[in-house]
Order: C-alpha cells, then sequence, then structure tokens
C-alpha cells in the first residue's frame, strides 16, 4: 500500500535526508460522503531512522499529519555510499522499510 522515498546527500560532514511516504494519513474524524460514517483512523504513529545500523532519529506522529507526510532532517556524519534506512509503523500495526545510499 504505501511506498518511502529517500534521498540523502552529505555535505561537510551534515547529512541531509528528504523522505516522502505515500500514506492515507486518516484521522478518524472524516466521513465518508456517501455512507455519512466515520472513516476510521488509519496514520502513521512512529518512523524511524537509522545510519548504517545506528538509530539517528525518531519521530512519533499523531492524526494531524498530512496525506503522504514529507519529511526532513540532518545529522551530523555519513558519507557518500552509506546506507540510510527509513522505517513506519501506523497504528493499525502496519509498517515499511527502504533503504538508499547517501551521495
Amino acid at each position: 500500500m504505501a511506498s518511502i522515498k529517500i534521498r540523502a546527500q552529505v555535505n561537510n560532514d551534515i547529512t541531509t535526508v528528504k523522505t516522502l511516504i505515500s500514506h492515507p494519513m486518516e484521522t478518524g474524524l472524516r466521513k465518508d460522503k456517501k455512507t455519512g460514517k466515520l472513516i476510521p483512523a488509519h496514520h502513521v504513529t512512529e518512523v524511524t531512522a537509522e545510519h548504517n545500523g545506528t538509530l539517528v532519529m525518531t519521530a512519533n506522529w499523531g492524526s494531524g499529519i498530512s496525506k503522504n507526510p514529507y519529511l526532513s532532517f540532518k545529522f551530523k556524519g555519513g558519507a557518500a555510499g552509506d546506507t540510510i534506512k527509513i522505517s513506519w509503523i501506523d497504528n493499525q500495526g502496519e509498517g515499511e522499510s527502504a533503504e538508499a545510499a547517501i551521495k
């Protein structure tokens, strides 16, 4: 269902990571226009980032994050060719991970 796009680039020992997560991010407060019933909550609750297997970032999210969220962060260290892994889990227990090399 969801996919993760990752771009990571190092410049002067600072690595910038940009990610786009495809996810519906339903709050549980919106109604279906046809049935009038509430659409069940379905949103990402945690995003983590690892650099060569070491955790460098954790984000705890709630239902207020927009559909297909974009996340950008920086960390010190990293080199061209190193691996960045982004993982997410949602309130329904689903999750996904993706990896990319730093450029």
